[in-house]
């Protein structure tokens, strides 16, 4: 049976569940959201809450880019699975997947989220989410240090989840130079194949972003 999973390859989330799927060379079909139909309708029928992405596959239904990494996962373990075996480690894996998606994708959200009128900033050039971006950027610096990965040796969820929080924190408000272990970071994560095959294929789309994406860089 198909993995079917409803996406954009803009969203931060699409790229994060498609890193997972090129991790692991799984094929999958995409059905498109970019607002025609009948797949926005048939999305919206779905799931109501209309946040993507969602995986479809047989009977199960699974929203939520990290449960949908689990999924395949388990789906799909191979030599190296993105949720390591040994469950101390593994617990670390899930904890950094959260500081990501709750300490960067957060902060850039809210910034987007003013960029497009759906919610009221204070004139104040976003200073509380930069300032929540800045926090996070030093706390994941100290933690860099001497490694390549988020968490061990090996690729995971944790990495999956990093490379599109960090792209689009780094354009939301830059990642300042004296963190040196997150810019060389990112700089790891746009390289690796699965990461940057789905920053490709977001391309034709970035001149969507709201904050406006950085000339000539990713």
């Amino acid at each position: 049976m198909s993995l079917v999973i409803y996406l954009h390859p803009l969203s931060s989330y699409s790229q994060k569940a498609k890193t997972a799927f090129y991790e692991k060379d799984l094929a999958f079909e995409v059905r498109l959201l970019d607002g025609s139909e009948p797949i926005t309708s048939e999305f919206s029928a779905k799931w109501p809450i209309k946040r993507f992405p969602i995986l479809e596959h047989g009977g199960d239904f699974i929203f939520e880019a990290t449960s949908i990494i689990e999924y395949i996962d388990a789906l799909s373990p191979g030599d190296q699975p993105l949720i390591p075996k040994d469950a101390a480690t593994a617990i670390k894996v899930r904890m950094w997947d959260r500081f990501f998606d709750n300490y960067l994708q957060y902060p850039q959200q809210r910034m987007v989220n003013a960029a497009l009128g759906r919610e009221v900033e204070p004139g104040d050039g976003y200073v509380r989410w930069r300032h929540a971006l800045e926090t996070a950027y030093g706390i994941l610096d100290a933690h860099m240090k001497g490694r390549q990965w988020v968490v061990s040796e090996t690729f995971s969820l944790a990495d999956c989840s990093a490379a599109p929080a960090l792209l689009y924190a780094d354009w939301a408000h830059p990642i300042p130079e004296h963190f040196e272990n997150v810019r060389a970071y990112r700089a790891r994560l746009l390289q690796r194949p699965s990461y940057a095959r789905a920053l490709d294929e977001a391309r034709p789309y970035r001149h969507l972003y709201p904050l406006g994406a950085p000339a000539g860089r990713d």
